[in-house]
């Protein structure tokens, strides 16, 4: 299944961004995440959410843009992509700098958020069960 992206803001004292994907996030389409989220940045988004509720599926490659997307909010660069390994080997230096507030998962199935939390991944970004708790906590 294509994956599907979408971009909402929700407004507030601190805005935030919301990115909900829905589909499957592999190599067919994960830098095209890495993008979006850096455009977003760059255009000053300080704040985001990824709404992974109709995400079905994340592959190896998925997790380097959901790490890319946690370097990114933190205003830093992402792993070097045409390293291979070496962009998920990084996933491994992040759990060394304790949980991120910039950047929040919610919705998780279970499948995907095995992946996220065995990467290392699930230790470094704050997830919630639902939105309204992700925007909560922020």
């Amino acid at each position: 299944m294509a994956l599907q992206v979408t971009v909402e803001q929700v407004e507030g004292s601190t805005p935030i961004t919301i990115v909900s994907l829905e589909g499957e996030l592999d190599a067919a389409n994960y830098e095209r995440v890495i993008d979006l989220v850096r455009q977003l940045h760059d255009d000053g988004a300080n704040r985001l959410l990824l709404d992974l509720e109709k995400l079905e599926f994340i592959s190896s490659s998925g997790l380097v843009a959901v790490h890319s997307s946690l370097r990114l909010m933190a205003g830093e660069a992402p792993p070097d992509l045409e390293h291979g390994w070496e962009a998920l080997r990084a996933i491994q230096d992040e759990s060394d700098r304790g949980p991120q507030g910039n950047l929040r998962i919610c919705g998780a199935r279970p499948a995907v958020w095995k992946v996220i939390d065995r990467s290392g991944l699930g230790g470094v970004i704050p997830a919630d069960p639902d939105r309204a708790a992700a925007l909560a906590a922020f």
